[in-house]
């Protein structure tokens, strides 16, 4: 492979779908990956209409993303996509995946991984035997005071962990709640296209995903608490879940759409023997470093102090804020390194790489199941399935 950009196709994302921009933004942030094709929408005229607001050739601008994996596929090296973004609706994500992986393309996918956990352990498979990329975009994980907090449990700087707690309110859906605002709704309240839980399969896995990346704990058990709040819903829109980890701590996870005056707030503290941290998503550029024996210390990115995976995914000095589309690009970055390996026929590396994969898929897809099942439950405790490393 010659030194040149990686190649993009995307699958959905078209006119009017909001995070299909922010996609096509923390791609393009640093210049490694530039977007050369899509299957935009399932309609083939909002498709072309959309090929043309992103200044795609047109021969590029497939009417599905089948015809896109087949007519891509034979192209090549160098002409091909390097890779397919995947940004449609919950219930396609397996299928989009699979036609792409089977096709030889390497993927990046939106959260969750698929629809359901049968399909994400299958899906495993498919990525396994392809021997492709697949890399899913748990956003939160690509800042950097969240992988110096990741670094700094590493090292042991916390001692042993005694409690996790993660909270993910969120507050826009309060005027449906009360009848105020009757227009908000949207898909991720349909089960058939968002699965079997909104809140907590939207925002809910986004809070779990941060506590396994930078605490490292497995979920042993749990036993959570989800409602339905605004009339006429099927699916949660608030949730409580305690946890109980392998090793012996405990933990929180709680997110809402209902909580009244929240916007993003999404907030971890993890408590430890030595130190504790605490991290707030709406003030990223800080982690809060406590200890009951001395004051308590604000770590802030870009400084001298800040090293290791934090320093590398940095862009701008200290005192300048980096926020969400810096860490989503850090993803896309950090999954791109993998693509390239892939295509120079170097992948994988022995020392790994630094993106949410597979694995990362299904405990999301474990989490919302047993959650689900657990709230239904009145057993109430309910154990965690085991996911293989």
């Amino acid at each position: 492979m010659k030194n040149r950009k990686l190649r993009m196709g995307m699958v959905g994302g078209g006119r009017g779908a909001f995070i299909g921009g922010v996609h096509r933004r923390a791609a393009a942030l640093d210049g490694q990956i530039e977007l050369v094709a899509g299957a935009f929408s399932s309609d083939p005229k909002k498709s072309a209409l959309s090929g043309k607001d992103f200044f795609i050739d047109s021969s590029k601008v497939y009417s599905s993303y089948k015809e896109m994996a087949q007519k891509e596929s034979a192209l090549p090296l160098g002409e091909r996509i390097d890779f397919a973004s995947i940004v449609v609706r919950n219930h396609l994500h397996f299928e989009v995946a699979k036609t792409f992986l089977e096709a030889g393309i390497n993927v990046i996918c939106d959260k969750p991984a698929t629809f359901t956990l049968a399909e994400a352990r299958e899906l495993k498979k498919i990525i396994h035997k392809s021997k492709k990329v697949f890399a899913l975009t748990h956003n939160y994980t690509g800042y950097p005071m969240v992988k110096l907090a990741r670094q700094m449990v590493k090292k042991g700087e916390l001692g042993k962990i005694i409690k996790v707690v993660c909270e993910y309110p969120q507050g826009y859906a309060i005027t449906a709640l009360t009848g105020e605002d009757k227009s908000i709704a949207n898909w991720r309240a349909d089960p058939k296209v968002a699965g079997i839980s909104n809140c907590m399969g939207d925002i809910g896995t986004h809070a779990e995903n941060l506590v396994h990346y930078i605490s490292g704990l497995e979920i042993d058990s749990l036993c959570a608490d989800l409602s339905v709040n605004i009339p006429g819903r099927k699916l949660d829109d608030d949730g409580n879940v305690l946890v109980r980890f392998k090793g012996g701590a405990r933990g929180i996870i709680y997110a809402s759409q209902v909580s009244n005056g929240d916007e993003n707030n999404l907030n971890i503290r993890v408590y430890g023997t030595k130190r504790s941290i605490e991290w707030h998503q709406e003030e990223p550029n800080d982690l809060i470093v406590k200890d009951a024996r001395a004051p308590r210390q604000v770590y802030r990115r870009g400084n001298s102090y800040v090293s290791g995976d934090a320093a590398l995914h940095t862009r701008i000095p200290f005192g300048h804020p980096e926020g969400f589309i810096e860490a989503f690009a850090n993803v896309y970055n950090s999954a791109s390194v993998a693509i390239r390996d892939e295509v120079n026929g170097k992948f994988p590396r022995k020392s790994g790489y630094d993106y949410p994969d597979i694995r990362d898929g299904i405990i999301g897809m474990a989490f919302i199941e047993t959650v689900v099942k657990s709230s239904n439950s009145k057993q109430k405790w309910v154990k965690f399935p085991s996911i293989p490393k």
